[in-house]
Order: structure tokens, then C-alpha cells, then sequence
């Protein structure tokens, strides 16, 4: 089944037929003419697509090290070179390349049997000196860090931002709307957050509760951020419901809790609008270490239908697509039309070789592409790899300034680059690449 995209800027056509419309003399005139118009239409548009080569996106892979240094990486500029670098556990490699490393603290390879002291890293400017730093969650229930950039090749000075970040899911995000990031997270049966005291962030940041205490512990899966209720708010999700942000966070109340099942628990939980009927959804993977990914439409009372995109079986997806363990995701408009696409995979040896449903399977890398029609929603997988996955982290963004996102992995597999790419390409061959329904 062929899938093609039509572009027409419609501001200047609605211009010009809205002025040659009205210059039609009579209702009899303008009701034979708009017949011959909507008669030409359909083949004026195949015209025009057949007319415009289609474009392939594709990703070029680079393997930065083979070496098991972290669950996830990031990008930032970290020598102030007007280019983004990518840190990977404990190296930053220079960018445009990616071939020189410099390091960050001291240097520990991971048995990939094992885990890793490094789950998620992110890069800011923390202590306001125009450097990147990298602010680094270990393994659950351990300490969130900070490393300040030294500006040299000697080792960057560690500071703690929390001393327990518990779920394998956190995030470093603007929570709060004061336009500097908070660490969310769980911590100590509670859901919060932690916020820097900015004069002096190198001394341990304050935490606020949000909920009441709960069950949840340090391998609690799932959890994101996002505004749910359109309130222009951000809320926090977990796999029970979501916690809706108070218009005061002053004296720290607790915030109001809507009970939903968002599956088993997951990875990173994410708020989008899928099907553009101006209430957003949650998208996540059911399960973390097993099967399942799926978007949940919000309905107009506020509660969620769960839309399976992919489950245990081939036949759960129109395309036969389906693989375990997905850990990690992030959202991203991978071809640039406008529509915020998936991009997950099945994270390698996430228990070890034995652990889990099919360890030992291709660690595959997805994009998930989001179309809509007339007959719905539906996410076409695009296969990007299938030696690297994922590991608890996913991030997407444009780190060669080609305004195209790239994708950036740090596993048990290593630490890898993918560049994204585009080329036109005949019918033919764009028809070949596309996957085909099964069902």
C-alpha cells in the first residue's frame, strides 16, 4: 500500500479562488463550475505527487565505543565550539566527529551481564559559567549528580543534587514553570520533585512531595511529564493515572489524583495530542521488560482507551512488528511533517542474557511514523537498526545542525550515533522500503 505525502500552502490558493469565486456571475454559473473543479481535483493532486520525487529517510550508524559505560547519553557543547558533543557515562566525544574523547570522572567499563552506575545523563549549564555541564542519575535508588565542566581535559567536579532518586525512569525538567529544569522523580514512597537553589546549586536541592506516600520503590517503572489537561500546566504521569498540577505550588500541596491504568509500568511516559482532536494522550510501553507499546486516547470525560500499537504477538500489529523490552523512548517529528513521531527499541541484555522474554533477540531501533486518515490513527514501524536498541534513555535531537533529528543510545552494546538522512528516491524504490500490512 503506497503512502504519500501532499503539501499545498493553502493561505495563498483560499486567496485566489476566493476572489475568482466571487467573480462568477450567477449560483447556476458557480454550481456548474464548481462541479467541473471538484472533477479535476483528484487528478490535478496524483499529478502533483507523481510529478515530486518522494524522499527516504534513512540514519547513518556510527559506534562511538563498544564499551558498556551507561544506560543512557545526551548531547550538549561542552568546549563552548559552537558544535554539539555527545557524553556518554564517562567521556564526552567531541562533535562534529565524534572520534576524540575527553573525560568526565573516572573511567569504568561495565560487565554487560551486569549494570551499570549511570541510567540517564542530561546536559545544562548549572553553575551559569556558559559551560555544559552533565547531570547524571545512577542506578536507582542511588544519588543524582552534577559534573561541573572544568573547561580542560582534567576531570570535572562532582556535586550531589538528591541523594535518592528512586524509579528508572526520572527526569530532569521544568516542572514548575520558572524556566530552569527540577529532577522528577520518586523518592522514598513519594512522587516530587527537587529544585536547585540557583544562587548556590552546588549545595543539595530542596524536595517537594506531590502525593500522598505510595508503594512505589526504587525499580518502580514509568513516568513522565506533560500536560494532560490541556491547562497549559505540566502534570505527572505514572502506570496508576496522573497527578494534576495545582495553580499554586507554594506550601506544597498535594496534587490531585486521576486514577487510570496506563499498563503494567513502562519507560518514559509521553503526553501528545496523537489523533489531533485537541485533548492530548499518553504514549508509552506497557511493560518494560516484556511486551507491549500503545498510545491511550483521552475521551472527552477525561478518562483513556487504550490503542494498541504493538503487543506479544506479530498479529497485535498490522505490520507483523514486534519486539520486548522496550525501556526507553522519546518523541520526536523524525520526517519532518509536522506530526510527532516514536522512536524506541528493545534494550539489550536489560536482565542479562537469560533474563526476560528473547534477551538474546537483534537489539532493534525503531521509528514508529504517525499518520492519521480518514479511517484513524495509525504508526508505521521504520526499522533503523537492528545491532544497537536502547538502553533506560533515549535521546533525539539535532547534533549536526542539519535541523534533522538525530538519535543517540548508550547501552550494554556501547555508545552509538545515528545521523539522520535524507535522499530522494524514485516510486519504485520508496515503495520497496516501505513496510507492508500483514493484516
Amino acid at each position: 500500500m503506497r503512502q504519500y505525502k501532499l503539501s499545498i500552502r493553502q493561505d495563498g490558493m483560499h486567496s485566489a479562488m476566493n476572489g475568482w469565486w466571487t467573480s462568477v456571475p450567477s449560483r447556476h454559473s458557480r454550481r456548474s463550475t464548481m462541479s467541473k473543479i471538484l472533477a479535476v481535483l483528484p487528478c490535478l493532486a496524483i499529478g502533483l505527487v507523481q510529478a515530486a520525487d518522494p524522499t527516504l529517510t534513512t540514519f547513518a550508524k556510527q559506534h562511538l565505543t563498544p564499551q558498556f559505560m551507561s544506560e543512557g547519553a545526551t548531547f550538549g557543547d561542552f568546549n563552548r565550539d559552537g558544535k554539539q558533543d555527545v557524553v556518554s557515562g564517562p567521556f564526552w566525544y567531541a562533535g562534529p566527529t565524534f572520534t576524540d574523547k575527553f573525560p568526565i570522572y573516572p573511567a569504568m567499563a561495565y560487565d554487560p551481564k551486569n549494570y551499570s552506575a549511570n541510567f540517564l545523563a542530561f546536559a545544562y549549564d548549572v553553575n551559569k559559567d556558559h559551560f555544559d555541564d552533565v547531570v547524571v542519575f545512577g542506578f536507582p535508588g542511588k544519588e543524582v549528580l552534577w559534573y561541573q565542566n572544568s573547561g580542560t581535559d582534567q576531570l570535572w567536579t562532582k556535586h550531589v543534587i538528591l541523594d535518592i532518586a528512586d524509579n528508572e525512569s526520572p527526569t530532569w525538567i521544568d516542572i514548575t514553570g520558572d524556566s530552569k529544569p527540577e529532577v522528577v522523580c520518586t523518592r522514598r514512597g513519594f512522587i516530587g520533585y527537587a529544585q536547585a537553589d540557583w544562587d548556590n546549586p552546588t549545595t543539595p536541592w530542596i524536595w517537594h512531595n506531590i502525593s500522598t506516600k505510595g508503594g512505589w520503590h526504587k525499580f518502580t517503572h514509568g513516568l513522565g511529564v506533560g500536560d494532560v489537561n490541556g491547562d497549559g500546566r505540566l502534570d505527572v504521569i505514572m502506570r496508576e493515572g496522573w497527578w494534576e498540577q495545582p495553580t499554586m505550588l507554594a506550601g506544597d500541596p498535594e496534587w490531585i489524583f486521576h486514577a487510570s491504568d496506563f499498563g503494567a509500568g513502562g519507560a518514559q511516559m509521553l503526553v501528545y495530542d496523537v489523533d489531533g482532536d485537541g485533548r492530548n494522550d499518553v504514549i508509552t510501553s506497557l511493560t518494560a521488560h516484556e511486551w507491549g507499546l500503545a498510545w491511550f486516547q483521552q475521551q472527552a470525560d477525561g478518562s483513556f482507551v487504550r490503542q494498541l500499537i504493538m503487543g506479544k504477538e506479530k498479529t497485535d500489529s498490522p505490520y507483523g512488528v514486534r519486539f520486548s523490552q522496550l525501556h526507553a523512548m522519546a518523541l520526536s517529528d523524525i520526517d519532518g511533517d509536522g506530526l510527532q513521531d516514536i522512536v524506541t527499541g528493545k534494550r539489550y541484555w536489560a536482565h542479562g542474557p537469560k533474563g526476560d522474554p528473547e534477551p538474546n533477540e537483534p537489539a532493534v531501533l525503531y521509528w514508529f511514523r504517525l499518520t492519521r486518515t480518514a479511517a484513524g490513527v495509525q504508526y508505521v514501524p521504520m526499522k533503523i537498526d537492528d545491532d544497537s536498541g536502547v538502553g533506560t534513555q533515549l535521546t533525539v535531537g539535532d547534533l549536526n545542525g542539519d535541523k534533522h533529528p538525530d538519535i543517540i543510545v548508550g547501552n550494554k552494546k556501547g555508545t552509538f550515533v545515528f545521523l539522520h538522512q535524507t535522499k530522494p528516491v524514485s516510486l519504485a524504490e520508496w515503495d520497496a522500503a516501505q513496510p507492508k500490512l500483514t493484516r
